[in-house]
C-alpha cells in the first residue's frame, strides 16, 4: 500500500495558547464540509461499483455510463458531477464524456487494499446511526450491532482486502508455525466474521483444523457457505461469545484475532480465555488498531480523527451497550502490551506491515 502522508491542516494546539486567523478557521471548516460531501459520494461510487465500471471503459457519456452500470442516468449525472468537482473524474466539456482519473484508480478501484473508497462507507453507517449514539451520550448504553445494516459485509470486505494479499505470504509467517500448519495443528480464530481468513487458512493447510468464533449468526453462515463451497472438511465455524469460552483448557496450538478483542464486552476476560485455551508453547496472533493510547502521541497519526470517530459511533458503543468495558478503536498499543501480559502472555512483539498501516500485528507466548 502506497504511504499515506499526513493532512497538510493545521493539528489543534493542545495547549490553547496560540490562535488561528479567524478565517483560516472557517476555511477549514467549509474544506471539512466538502470533504464529509465527497466521502459520501465516494461511499455511493463503491457501493453502487461506478469506479470499477469507469475504469473499465473509454470515456463515456453519463448514459452510457449509466446504462453499463444498469443505474438511473439523472442520478449517475449528479452523481458524477459532484466526483468531477472532486477532481476523481475528468469531464471534457466539448464532448460531455467523463474518464476515471488514472492516478486515482488504485485507490477507488478493484479488491487490493489499496482501494480506500471501501473504507468511506463506514462514514455513511456513523451518520446512519448518529440519532442512536445521540442518545447513548444522554443516557449512556449505545447501539447495539444490529444497528449498522451491512456492517459485515463492509468489515468482510476490508479484512479480505489485506488477508487475500497478505495473510498467507507475510502474516501467518510473523508466527513461525507454517511448517507446524503444514504438519497439522489445532486453530482458532476469535470474531471471524464471515470467516474468510479462517477458510484461507483451512485450504492452505488441509493437515490442521480450524475452528472459527463468532456471535453474529449471519456471519457465521456465510463462512459455513464458503466453507461449503470450497469443499472444506476442517474448517468448523460455531456460534459463540467467547467471553464465556474460546476452547478446552490447553487444547489449542494456535490463536487469531483480528480486529476483533478492542471492540469486545470485556476483552481483559477474552485474552484470559485465549491464554487458558492455549497449550503451553501456543501463539496468540493479535491485529488490531496501530495507534498510541496516548491522545498527544496521535496528533500526526494522519487517520486519528476517523478512528475516534468510529470508537465513539461503533466500536467503544457497542461494547457499552452490553454493559461492558468500552476500551474503544484507541486503545492503542501500550494499553494492548499491558492488557497481553496481565492475562499471562510472557512474551510480546509488534510488527509493523507497510502494506497495512493502519492495524499493528501482536504475536504473544505464554
Amino acid at each position: 500500500m502506497t504511504t499515506l502522508d499526513a493532512p497538510t491542516s493545521t493539528v489543534p494546539d493542545l495547549t490553547g495558547a496560540s490562535g488561528a486567523d479567524p478565517e483560516e478557521v472557517a476555511a477549514r471548516l467549509i474544506g471539512i464540509l466538502n470533504d464529509g460531501a465527497i466521502c459520501a459520494l465516494a461511499s455511493l461510487g463503491h457501493e453502487l461499483g461506478l469506479f470499477d465500471t469507469l475504469a473499465s471503459l473509454p470515456p463515456v457519456s453519463s448514459a452510457q455510463l449509466a446504462d453499463a452500470a444498469g443505474l438511473d442516468e439523472r442520478y449517475v449525472r449528479e452523481w458524477l458531477g459532484g466526483v468531477v468537482t472532486a477532481g476523481f473524474v475528468q469531464y471534457v466539456p466539448t464532448d460531455d464524456t467523463y474518464r476515471l482519473r488514472p492516478d486515482h484508480a488504485p485507490f477507488l478501484t478493484g479488491g487490493s487494499p489499496d482501494n480506500l473508497a471501501r473504507m468511506t462507507r463506514y462514514v455513511a453507517l456513523m451518520g446512519l446511526v448518529q440519532p442512536k449514539v445521540v442518545e447513548a451520550f444522554r443516557h449512556g448504553g449505545g447501539p447495539s450491532y444490529d444497528d449498522y445494516p451491512g456492517f459485515h459485509d463492509l468489515m468482510a470486505a476490508e479484512s479480505a482486502a489485506v488477508n487475500d494479499a497478505s495473510l498467507l505470504d507475510t502474516i501467518i509467517p510473523l508466527t513461525r508455525l507454517v511448517d507446524r500448519l503444514r504438519a497439522g495443528i489445532r486453530v482458532a480464530d476469535l470474531g471471524c466474521g464471515e470467516g474468510h481468513a479462517i477458510n484461507l487458512l483451512a485450504r492452505e493447510f488441509p493437515a490442521s483444523t480450524f475452528t472459527g468464533l463468532d456471535f453474529g449468526p449471519e456471519a457465521i453462515a456465510r463462512a459455513r457457505e464458503e466453507a461449503a463451497a470450497w469443499g472444506l472438511d476442517n474448517a468448523t465455524f460455531v456460534e459463540r461469545d467467547v467471553a464465556t469460552s474460546v476452547a478446552e483448557p490447553g487444547s489449542l496450538d494456535l490463536v487469531t484475532a483480528f480486529d476483533a478483542i478492542h471492540d469486545q464486552a470485556h476483552p481483559a476476560t477474552v485474552l484470559g480465555r485465549v491464554r487458558e485455551a492455549l497449550r503451553p508453547d501456543g501463539t496468540f496472533l493479535m491485529v488490531d488498531i496501530s495507534a498510541s493510547s496516548n491522545l498527544e502521541d496521535n496528533l500526526d497519526l494522519p487517520w486519528a480523527s476517523f478512528l475516534y470517530a468510529i470508537s465513539t459511533t461503533h466500536c467503544m458503543s457497542v461494547s457499552l451497550a452490553q454493559g461492558g468495558d468500552g476500551l474503544g478503536t484507541v486503545w492503542g498499543v501500550e494499553t494492548a502490551q499491558r492488557m497481553l501480559h496481565e492475562a499471562g502472555f510472557a512474551d510480546v512483539t509488534v510488527h509493523d506491515l507497510e502494506e497495512d498501516p493502519f492495524n499493528a500485528y501482536f504475536v504473544a507466548h505464554p
